[in-house]
């Protein structure tokens, strides 16, 4: 029998989950599934792979490839089905009934494969086969696999004996249950704080659309005036274009004390993370989590992650200073009473200087990117490298009604994978932009699954005259989130597990910034940039601006992504429990490239869902790390043409389809022919 948590209701039909899909392709039923389905699905899902799971374990036969490690890699189907719905809702979709369900699945996930990875007889077999893996004839893909396992058995306590194995299995469920309460925590109070605004003039400086969105979220909410939160596109707004200081002001003091104390409060629950994660790190024989952590990454240990976040400190600091020395000199020279430049005052000002300086703003490039002509423009991209298409169909059922479904054709016309697009912001939906891989490519034994993806973003609404018309940067989240897209849509290996994103985490954000670099192209925003009224491609005067204001501030930029590395990584090398102050220990790990610190009464770290719910604990480096490959990628793929075929498809080939069947530098230096250096990001950038 099902045993539901409190607030769920039992549903009386038969369970979708658990039904052959009648769906186009064998893509999820999200139409059809309802939050009481999930529980149920995964007792059902877990029952049946624990199955599977005993009976690898009791095979008489000496263990082999086929038999332990493939065997292994095709259980738990069902576990994976039911995952691509589950967490496409939880990520879009989330509400109070659905955190009750997601409670009880976490820990029931967790102690799942808690018995799987520390099943003593399960890993005697893998490590028999690890052992003897280079006697029994294997592909490299085969071997690849094997040896992949036989770490993350490793990784995950298999090797621990006696009272270790149970604290491990202690730690590694109570740290679930952790970053599950912080991604909640997170959600809710984002959503706690809003404000809605009757005099106009308190809004000056708005432009008309942000006005107009606003009112249409005052209305839908049965008020009157304007009504702006700290959602995007609500709150990057306020910050960029609100003239009233206070009114910035007291915007930047409700996003940046989010989760800090309250109903809500992260500050506890970051602690217990990261002295958990400590204890797992320590546990395993490290003396931090970290250096557990980067064992399997490209980085390999902690010295190599500070080697880089140094050089780079050391390259854009200086360049830093300088971009907030202007930005102060231009308010000494435009406010009639000059003021010392605040956090609050920083967007505001540095968009009023870009525009004196270049003659360009987001308001004068917003006409030309039109939502829909982006997204053909950018489907279009992969068309002119790759030869796929993309045809929208609206049988693929979908989880809401701003989500979009496409097939995709490679140059045949044979089908290859299927995208979802879901653009617009939404109180059930986590903020930011991300991809997801709901199905992962694999080809065993001829049998050839295609790849489903999902890519969300939270971009600038249409209103009732205007359809969604993007920002630049929205665009190149756009692009980036897209080439994620690509790196899943295009795989081609014969393993789930080894296809697509699975790859090292400092190795995965190179293929989606690579993507970025077209939309400073020429030949790109001819395609794509098209006035949705006049229907008059981008002005090459325009197009210029685009390029020549690319650097703008490119050293603060990568100052404040070098800060959240510094800050992932002095809290996952702590060797001691955190016990004292989060927001004196976040100011002191970035004090060295933060130029703009924040109130004292402020703390980032309790929203900070990349490390604390997200995946990115000891990998938030992997963003610089990855973009010194991508602008060294970047400059070998588009050497001879902007749309160059023939690199494309060695990109293509040696990147994107290879999954993770190799290690993530040898795949790199399969295309490049040579290992990345900073040089290509410097010379992007400007700085040499």
């Amino acid at each position: 029998m099902s045993i539901l948590v409190a607030g769920l209701t039992a549903c009386s039909e038969k369970n979708p989950l658990l039904e052959n899909y009648q769906t186009w392709r064998d893509t999820p039923p999200f139409a059809e599934v309802k939050t009481c389905h999930l529980v149920p699905a995964y007792e059902e899902a877990i029952r049946r792979h624990d199955q599977e799971i005993q009976a690898i374990v009791a095979q008489t036969e000496a263990p082999d490839f086929a038999n332990t490690i493939e065997a292994l890699e095709l259980s738990g189907k069902l576990i994976s089905r039911i995952d691509a719905v589950f967490g496409t809702l939880t990520n879009n979709e989330m509400d109070d009934e659905l955190m009750a369900a997601e409670e009880k699945i976490t820990l029931m996930l967790s102690e799942h494969f808690n018995a799987i990875t520390l099943n003593e007889g399960l890993f005697d077999r893998v490590r028999q086969v690890y052992e003897k893996r280079h006697d029994l004839g294997l592909n490299a893909e085969q071997l690849r696999l094997t040896e992949e396992t036989y770490e993350d058995f490793l990784e995950r306590g298999s090797t621990l004996q006696g009272a270790d194995r149970e604290k491990y299995r202690s730690l590694s469920t109570r740290l679930d249950n952790l970053t599950m309460t912080f991604g909640q925590n997170s959600l809710k109070a984002t959503h706690a704080f809003s404000r809605v605004f009757t005099d106009k003039e308190e809004l000056s400086g708005l432009p008309d659309d942000e006005m107009a969105i606003a009112a249409e979220k005052a209305r839908k909410q049965g008020k009157e005036g304007w009504l702006f939160d700290l959602t995007a596109p609500s709150y990057g707004a306020i910050m960029k274009y609100a003239d009233r200081r206070d009114v910035r002001e007291q915007f930047y003091m409700a996003y940046n004390q989010r989760a800090v104390g309250g109903e809500f409060d992260n500050l506890q629950v970051i602690k217990d993370i990261v002295n958990t994660r400590m204890e797992i790190g320590q546990l395993m024989g490290y003396p931090d989590y970290a250096s557990y952590a980067l064992r399997r990454k490209m980085a390999g240990k902690v010295e190599n992650v500070y080697q880089m976040l140094d050089q780079l400190r050391a390259a854009y600091r200086p360049v830093a200073v300088k971009e907030h020395q202007a930005i102060q000199e231009f308010i000494n020279q435009t406010e009639p009473k000059p003021f010392k430049l605040e956090p609050w005052d920083w967007s505001y000002y540095s968009n009023k200087l870009k525009t004196k300086l270049f003659d360009l703003n987001d308001e004068m490039l917003k006409p030309y990117f039109e939502l829909e002509h982006v997204k053909k423009g950018v489907f279009g991209l992969a068309t002119r490298l790759y030869g796929i298409t993309f045809v929208k169909n609206p049988d693929i059922q979908v989880w809401n009604k701003d989500v979009d479904a496409y097939e995709v054709f490679d140059e045949n016309g044979d089908f290859m994978a299927v995208i979802y697009t879901d653009f617009f912001p939404r109180e059930s939906k986590r903020s930011g932009a991300w991809m997801n891989d709901i199905k992962a490519q694999s080809n065993v034994n001829g049998q050839r699954e295609y790849p489903f993806v999902t890519l969300s973003m939270n971009f600038t609404l249409p209103t009732a005259d205007k359809p969604s018309l993007l920002t630049f940067d929205e665009v190149t989240t756009f692009l980036h989130e897209f080439g994620h897209g690509l790196h899943g849509m295009l795989s081609n290996v014969t393993y789930a597990s080894l296809a697509g994103t699975n790859v090292d985490r400092d190795f995965v954000e190179m293929p989606s910034q690579i993507m970025e670099n077209w939309a400073y192209e020429k030949e790109f925003l001819d395609s794509v940039a098209i006035h949705y009224q006049t229907g008059e491609p981008i002005p090459m005067e325009l197009i210029g601006k685009v390029r020549d204001a690319g650097n703008f501030n490119v050293g603060r930029d990568c100052c404040r992504q070098l800060s959240f590395g510094y800050l992932d990584m002095a809290y996952h090398t702590i060797h001691e429990p955190l016990q004292g102050d989060v927001a004196a220990f976040e100011r002191e790990a970035w004090k060295s490239v933060d130029l703009l610190p924040m109130p004292v009464s402020c703390c980032m770290s309790p929203t900070f869902t990349h490390l604390f719910s997200g995946g990115y604990a000891a990998g938030y480096y992997c963003y610089k790390w990855s973009e010194i490959l991508a602008f060294d990628a970047y400059d070998h793929y588009t050497e001879h043409a902007v749309f160059d075929r023939e690199r494309a498809a060695s990109f293509r080939e040696n990147i994107l389809s290879k999954g993770n069947t190799k290690p993530a530098a040898e795949l790199y230096e399969a295309y490049r022919g040579q290992p990345a250096t900073i040089d290509a990001m410097l010379r992007h950038n400007g700085i040499k």
